[in-house]
């Protein structure tokens, strides 16, 4: 079964809920890590928190978080080990972070992105494999970019 979870404060609420309900229809099962009541919202950064920790524990390879823009919540996301959060505002941005930077968490802004795009993107962003469509020169340079960066995560995270 096809898995992730997704979260968003009270800026991305509505769009979360757009995306969480294709999402069902395609049979995804799908954990809400909140705000589940648009009244009683949760601040961004408890959000991507609790996203990031879910990746880094393994319990979802990929997960969506909208806030107002997106940046806070690919902000927190990042500080976590093993993250990739990218803040996306289009369709092709959100296959690129997959198919170039393997990101494995979609931040989404709910002040810029309507309803109708943003399931467009999630379509995409879920639907891309890492190195996907690339030319096979550029595909291997990825790859060797992606050892790289993981490097440089661990010589940062472990110093």
């Amino acid at each position: 079964m096809k898995r992730i979870f997704i979260g968003s404060d009270k800026s991305g609420f509505a769009l979360k809920e757009a995306i969480k309900q294709y999402l069902l229809e395609e049979k995804y099962e799908v954990e809400d890590i909140g705000t589940t009541d648009e009244e009683k919202p949760f601040p961004f950064f408890e959000v991507a928190q609790k996203g990031a920790l879910k990746i880094q524990a393994k319990e979802y390879e990929k997960g969506i978080l909208i806030c107002g823009t997106g940046m806070g919540m690919s902000i927190v996301a990042n500080k976590h080990e093993g993250v990739v959060g990218a803040a996306c505002e289009s369709v092709y941005a959100a296959e690129k972070c997959r198919a170039i930077n393997d990101a494995n968490v979609l931040c989404m802004g709910g002040w810029i992105i309507a309803p109708i795009m943003g399931v467009e993107m999630a379509k995409a962003f879920l639907n891309t494999e890492f190195t996907q469509n690339l030319e096979e020169w550029r595909a291997n340079n990825l790859i060797k970019a992606r050892v790289a960066v993981g490097n440089i995560e661990k010589d940062s995270f472990h110093r």
